[in-house]
């Protein structure tokens, strides 16, 4: 599909540029059908409340069937969301979805009894219970649920928070219809003279347009959009956070910041080391930003001039199928099992759902569920290197996920969303390791370069931004501040100033960034994307220059699932986060790469 192509109709994109997700449901009436049994099953959640205690037999039931309800219900919940994603204004998948959004605050509600109920039972109790062999399957299971005995509310407590869950969601949902379906982005004219209608997918090509005034229209006509709903994207911004402390406090936590880290059972350190680490080492990136003003001959550098390839007149082309032809032989050194599962999955198996069509939501992502493939959203660009890179990104979410549940039982078999960006980062480190490794010309070298610099910089100095920006938005809630628009932009426009330094002229528009950041509504994720690609790059570094038995680590921190703590298993695999070394090693990694681009373009 050409970059050019006008948004087609969901109806209009041939079956084989989209995800086959028949192996889940063959049929929308098989999807309600389901959905109809599982309405009855719920139900049966009540038979099991106030019976936990009596003995290890009668709490392994209810377990039991709580496992097997949880997987079910994954299923049909992943092949709604999936098929909403393809079309947010398709009436028939919207209502699949709130159906089975209504059915899942259902199960949580009726199930919100089993967390209070095994926190209820005595400590002697419990551990005699989980030393008889009817729970030796379920002891770190249950050893999770038992950390959070101080924050634990009654029974009727929990069933009423758990009853407000289809309406806590209710900023985010009203962010993803407003940014996806009602948003008018408006159009521009390109270097051609043509009119180009602008969409969250092309923006970033644009950006990387050789022509500033195509550059310059775009991005501050892409933010006049935003511009003209900034109070309403405050608010919904504002109404998700308060949502968050409401939760929090009522759990007795000291901050929503404690209570994201404390489910995965991350050290605040962790946070605080990567915000500290980032903030002593910004002069590599303000002298990257410095490079970048010099070789682009600019009087002033603009953000709309920090993705612009710097070495004109390379046209990047690349089709999907030769996009995974690359990663196929970019992944080479983690096995040709691995290879192979991943090139079948990205063409002939149809992970991929590859282009962007109208009402198809915006970005990229790796879905699935224990009984499904992966799937890979994407609205890939055959202009944009970015999406290539994507692509790689997505793949390693999805075999992390294809590994974890071929190798684990389907309760151990999530892993949580610190290790999350694991995989998908090191996949990226391989395929930039791949395009360099090539005999390429200088230009092309330096483009690769700029890209592996650009990657880091948005990946860990700009993520690091966005969670401190989290950090201090919560921060200034939880003491009582007003969270107007002008409190966000206050806060972030001090960020920019910080993050981007002397040489990066800031646009006013600038401040209206942070309202367009989905992450924000996944409150506390986006750090997960910094340590994440410092653990990678520590693990690249440890396979590429190891043998068999660094590989088989990492494999084996692919298969193990959900089934430890996320710092024991990346300790597994042969990286300590509770170390600031991963962060400050991919800091020096990234001045090095500056560096390298300072000598390269010495003579430009």
């Amino acid at each position: 599909m050409d970059a050019r192509t006008e948004n087609p109709a969901r109806n209009e994109v041939p079956v084989a540029f989209q995800w086959d997700l028949s192996g889940l449901y063959s049929s929308d009436d098989g999807w309600n059908t389901e959905l109809k049994e599982l309405e009855v099953d719920v139900k049966k959640y009540a038979s099991f409340a106030g019976t936990l205690g009596k003995s290890a037999l009668q709490l392994w039931s209810c377990l039991e069937f709580d496992m097997t309800f949880s997987r079910s219900l994954e299923k049909l919940y992943t092949f709604a969301h999936l098929k909403n994603d393809e079309d947010k204004t398709n009436n028939l998948y919207q209502r699949n979805f709130e159906k089975v959004m209504m059915l899942v605050n259902e199960a949580s509600k009726a199930s919100s009894f089993i967390r209070s109920e095994i926190m209820s039972i005595p400590e002697d109790k419990v551990q005699g219970f989980l030393a008889e062999k009817e729970l030796g399957f379920y002891r770190f299971h249950l050893e999770q649920i038992l950390r959070y005995r101080d924050y634990t509310l009654s029974e009727k407590e929990e069933a009423l928070l758990a009853a407000s869950g289809e309406m806590g969601r209710s900023m985010r949902d009203a962010f993803d219809m407003l940014d996806n379906a009602d948003l008018q982005l408006g159009a521009i004219e390109d270097e051609n003279g043509e009119q180009v209608s602008l969409t969250h997918g092309n923006f970033q090509s644009l950006l990387q347009n050789y022509d500033r005034r195509v550059r310059q229209e775009a991005f501050h006509t892409y933010y006049k959009a935003y511009e003209s709903h900034q109070y309403t994207y405050s608010t919904l911004l504002a109404g998700s956070i308060k949502k968050d402390l409401f939760y929090s406090r009522a759990k007795k936590f000291s901050s929503y910041r404690a209570k994201t880290l404390f489910s995965e059972n991350i050290p605040v350190q962790v946070y605080d080391n990567l915000i500290d680490a980032v903030h002593q080492n910004l002069r590599p990136l303000y002298k990257y930003f410095g490079l970048r003003k010099r070789l682009l001959k600019l009087d002033e550098l603009h953000m709309y001039d920090c993705s612009v390839p710097i070495v004109e007149g390379i046209n990047w082309h690349m089709p999907f199928e030769q996009a995974a032809k690359e990663i196929q032989a970019a992944l080479s050194p983690l096995g040709e099992e691995y290879v192979e599962q991943v090139t079948r999955g990205l063409i002939s198996d149809r992970w991929t759902d590859r282009y962007e069509n109208k009402g198809k939501r915006s970005g990229a992502y790796s879905s699935g569920c224990y009984d499904s493939n992966p799937f890979i959203l994407m609205n890939f660009r055959e202009d944009n290197i970015n999406s290539v890179y994507t692509l790689a990104h997505e793949a390693g979410h999805s075999m992390h996920s294809l590994y974890s549940r071929k190798n684990q039982p389907y309760l151990y078999s999530d892993y949580t969303i610190f290790v999350a960006e694991v995989a998908s980062t090191f996949n990226e480190a391989l395929l930039t390791r791949h395009f360099m490794s090539q005999d390429i010309e200088l230009d092309m070298r330096i483009y690769l370069l700029c890209r592996e610099i650009d990657n880091f910089r948005g990946t860990l100095y700009r993520q690091t931004m966005f969670a401190e920006f989290e950090h201090r938005v919560y921060e200034a809630a939880e003491c009582n501040e007003p969270l107007t628009l002008e409190t966000f932009k206050k806060i972030y426009i001090g960020l920019l100033e910080l993050y981007f330094g002397p040489e990066v002229v800031l646009d006013d528009c600038l401040h209206l960034e942070c309202f367009r950041i989905p992450h924000f509504y996944f409150s506390f994720y986006v750090y997960k994307y910094a340590t994440g690609i410092s653990a990678a790059y520590a693990l690249t570094d440890r396979v590429i220059s190891g043998g068999k038995t660094e590989l088989n680590d990492y494999l084996g921190f692919l298969k193990s699932g959900g089934s430890k703590y996320p710092i024991d298993l990346l300790k597994s695999a042969g990286v300590d986060m509770l170390s600031p070394e991963p962060v400050r090693t991919a800091l020096e990694k990234f001045s090095t790469l500056v560096d390298e681009l300072e000598q390269l373009t010495s003579n430009l």
